[in-house]
């Protein structure tokens, strides 16, 4: 009997839970993304809001992980309420796929609320469509089904214009099949709240490097010329430069690694921004992303 208590306990915790300012990125924004969240934004002395607050409660435990529910008193967190734009509590938020989408304020009936979650399970439908469709087209790039990659990511965005990454999946299937042309309209057509959204700015910074193709015909010199003085820390920026744009990025990344590890201050930290403008242009989850940025963090904090 106390075991049951206990996991009924923990599953309500999962599912119900105060937050602040400080935890509601993680909390709700990165929660909706897989399971709608309503945030309650309440106040001790709010007579509606005692409530409200058990009626949502009860009826997102019936719901069984299909909604969490975040409570936000707002005399311990003003500026939250004040972003949120809250005029008055009980003020209830439903957010998916990281944003609000619907709300209401006052103390609803069940039966009204009731009809609010059906409204929004519907969206977190839509949601778990969507990230179903990105996981298939980024699934289709790593595979090189590029075609298929670019016609995902199309219906991604014909159905949510918003979704950056889709915009940034298309443009990189577009440049593997040497399409520079098609992939600079996809990221022209970004929407521009979406601009800074690290998906794009990888892509927009690999585009950059697709659009300006380096000489590789200074390589035997430059390799010469490190073997002559391995500390020929220009010679060693040059030749990564290269050696990136020629798609050896292990290598690339090699020697920048060798310039921080042995003078983390040359040229103003040259080679590390160097590094890190590469991981940007060649994605979070590329495979020499991961490994540089091992590789960097090993030299950084050893």
């Amino acid at each position: 009997m106390d075991n049951m208590l206990l996991n009924a306990k923990a599953g309500a915790a999962d599912l119900i839970k105060d937050s602040n300012t400080k935890q509601f990125k993680v909390d709700v924004l990165d929660a909706s993304k897989s399971v709608p969240v309503l945030v309650d934004f309440w106040a001790p002395w709010c007579g509606p809001c005692k409530t409200l607050g058990p009626a949502l409660e009860k009826i997102v435990l019936e719901a069984k992980g299909k909604i969490k529910l975040v409570k936000v008193d707002i005399d311990q967190n003003p500026e939250l309420a004040t972003q949120m734009r809250v005029q008055s509590i009980p003020a209830v938020f439903a957010f998916v796929d990281g944003r609000p989408v619907d709300g209401f304020m006052g103390a609803l009936p069940e039966s009204q609320i009731r009809q609010f979650i059906d409204r929004l399970g519907k969206m977190g439908g839509r949601a778990e469509q969507i990230a179903e469709a990105l996981s298939m087209a980024n699934e289709s790039l790593a595979l090189n089904d590029f075609e298929a990659a670019i016609d995902i990511a199309s219906q991604i965005i014909m159905a949510e214009a918003g979704q950056a990454e889709a915009y940034a999946i298309k443009a990189r299937a577009e440049m593997a099949l040497n399409l520079l042309d098609e992939a600079t309209a996809t990221l022209a057509a970004v929407p521009p709240e979406k601009l800074a959204d690290a998906h794009v700015v990888s892509a927009k910074a690999a585009l950059d490097l697709a659009l300006n193709p380096v000489d590789t015909s200074a390589v035997t010199k430059l390799e010469a010329a490190i073997a002559t003085n391995p500390k020929d820390y220009a010679a060693r920026l040059e030749l990564a430069t290269i050696l990136n744009g020629s798609g050896k990025r292990d290598e690339a990344t090699d020697h920048l690694i060798f310039v921080i590890k042995s003078d983390r201050t040359w040229n103003d930290d040259g080679a590390r921004k160097q590094l890190v403008s590469f991981f940007e242009a060649w994605g979070p989850k590329d495979e020499a992303t991961l490994a540089g940025r091992r590789k960097l963090s090993a030299v950084l904090f050893s």
